[in-house]
């Protein structure tokens, strides 16, 4: 008798496995490419051994719990800064130069955000310098355009009111 159940679980078994088989042979079979990296993965090395403690980095103002605040603080301040002027029914070019300065200040803190949690600096730091620079130089560029925007075209706020209206 114990040979009789010994032999069905042994066939119960055996028959999962080649149902898992067959199950994973159908689904390769749906797909018609095989999977391949876009990129090739950074370089990846090994500093030290397990048993190393982390460094800790030096603290600094413009880090951590500071840099989030000011983040914070500016995005809370976009809210007013867009709705004021359309509530208020002025269209006042000092208004208009600040909130154009937020806007560029909330854009280059945010992609810079995303370029130290996304490019590290350990792994690609050429890579990293050169995002960096990038951002540097198209907030340069955009804070120029919005200048030149602002002093001999109708402004921000005016050509968000125009375009509202069309």
């Amino acid at each position: 008798m114990a040979s009789i159940a010994r032999s069905s679980a042994l066939l119960k078994q055996v028959a999962a496995k080649q149902s898992v088989a067959a199950n994973g042979l159908r689904v390769a079979a749906f797909h018609t490419t095989s999977r391949k990296s876009l990129l090739p993965p950074p370089p990846q090395r090994i500093e030290g051994t397990v048993n190393d403690p982390v460094q800790v980095p030096p603290t600094s103002p413009s880090h951590g719990s500071y840099h989030w605040t000011f983040d914070r603080v500016v995005a809370a301040g976009l809210i007013p800064l867009t709705v004021a002027p359309f509530a208020a029914g002025s269209l006042n070019p000092t208004m208009d130069a600040i909130l154009a300065a937020t806007i560029l200040i909330h854009s280059h803190t945010g992609f810079g955000n995303i370029i130290i949690d996304y490019v590290p600096q350990k792994r690609v730091p050429t890579a990293r310098k050169l995002f960096t620079w990038g951002l540097n130089a198209a907030t340069v560029l955009v804070g120029l355009a919005l200048y030149e925007f602002e002093t001999t075209d109708v402004g921000l706020t005016e050509t968000i009111k125009r375009v509202w209206k069309a």
